[in-house]
């Protein structure tokens, strides 16, 4: 089992914040990190820290966690995407998602209409462009050369290599793309006690794409924290929790609180969002049960972190990449050194 570490976030910013991140990226990797993902949301972009990465560390692979297909031409993605193969001396790492509409609509003013087909054909030209082929492609939402116009056909003057592509998905049709397509998957809101929620459907995907789900990297996001008393770490995480079903999302489109909600937590997903959008954001972090933050977190004593590694590993997940609790950059370091023993002897 690989061990990765998330950096950046939503909200990063700001030299003092980019600094934090490369040292504690840094050490991370000196502790044995296999790879380091990058977010892009509406903050720093997934690029930028990931090149600054790839000149000061020299083992682990470097992949954005995600990279927006809406933000960028299919072109543009390929040639990003080559370009940091060149610059990691081929450490890198693709991840691709769709976001929800009110990024895509609200930050990039980009409709979010047929996502799967926009995501598809994306693949489909990126792969093109890493085979050295010239971008000739008539799809729906991508046609090159643009119809009409001057343009040819070009190929990419860079030397063709192969990008291991990973998707970010959440609902049942993404997840069987996923199958169908991808080489990894770029998992949350999982938990190994109902992992057929996510499973059954890229394994779906894959057998209809002639594939077992053995061949696809499955990677999966999970906050680590040891405490012999859980419950303030536990009560630490339900803000994001909140947030994430009721807020990363429009009122009727957020993919996370569907994920949860087929993960066997329907009711009170239903609940938190609904206190959330009548503004009592108090009421919605409660209304988030312990046994949420439980099922899909590595929170408790050692013994309990162990055994939950085991189950991950037992359902086939291959990547975990940890976001390790602590205040302190020290303190962070410290749990994901004692995460990384504990993968290592129990997933090794």
């Amino acid at each position: 089992m690989k061990v990765g570490i998330r950096i950046e976030g939503p909200a990063s910013g700001g030299r003092e914040y980019f600094e934090a991140m490369l040292e504690y990226a840094c050490e991370a990797e000196r502790l044995g990190i296999d790879q380091a993902w990058s977010a892009e949301a509406w903050g720093m972009d997934a690029i930028s820290p990931l090149a600054f990465l790839a000149a000061r560390t020299q083992t682990m692979k470097l992949g954005t966690g995600i990279m927006q297909v809406c933000a960028r031409t299919a072109a543009s993605t390929a040639m990003t995407a080559l370009s940091m193969q060149t610059v990691s001396d081929g450490r890198f790492l693709l991840g691709l998602g769709n976001s929800g509409p009110q990024v895509v609509e609200g930050l990039h003013g980009e409709p979010f209409h047929r996502p799967l087909i926009r995501m598809r054909e994306t693949i489909e030209v990126i792969r093109m462009a890493c085979r050295g082929e010239k971008l000739v492609y008539d799809g729906q939402s991508v046609v090159l050369p643009r119809p009409g116009g001057q343009g040819k056909a070009l190929r990419l003057a860079q030397p063709p290599t192969e990008v291991p592509i990973y998707l970010a998905t959440l609902a049942p049709r993404a997840l069987e793309m996923t199958g169908a397509l991808a080489d990894g998957w770029l998992g949350t809101c999982f938990s190994p006690d109902a992992a057929e929620a996510h499973l059954a459907h890229l394994r779906k995907g894959a057998e209809r794409a002639g594939r077992r789900l053995e061949d696809i990297r499955l990677g999966v996001d999970v906050v680590v924290g040891f405490a012999d008393d859980p419950e303030p770490l536990i009560r630490g995480r339900k803000p994001m929790f909140a947030f994430q079903m009721s807020a990363m999302g429009s009122p009727t489109t957020n993919f996370y609180n569907d994920a949860f909600a087929r993960g066997g937590f329907e009711e009170p997903c239903q609940r938190v969002r609904d206190l959330w959008l009548a503004g009592d954001r108090a009421g919605a972090i409660d209304a988030v049960p312990d046994e949420m933050v439980l099922a899909t977190t590595l929170i408790g004593d050692e013994a309990r972190v162990r055994e939950r590694i085991r189950l991950y590993r037992q359902c086939g997940i291959t990547e975990l990449n940890f976001s390790p609790v602590g205040e302190t950059s020290t303190e962070r370091l410290d749990t994901l050194a004692r995460a990384i023993e504990c993968v290592r002897e129990e997933a090794p």
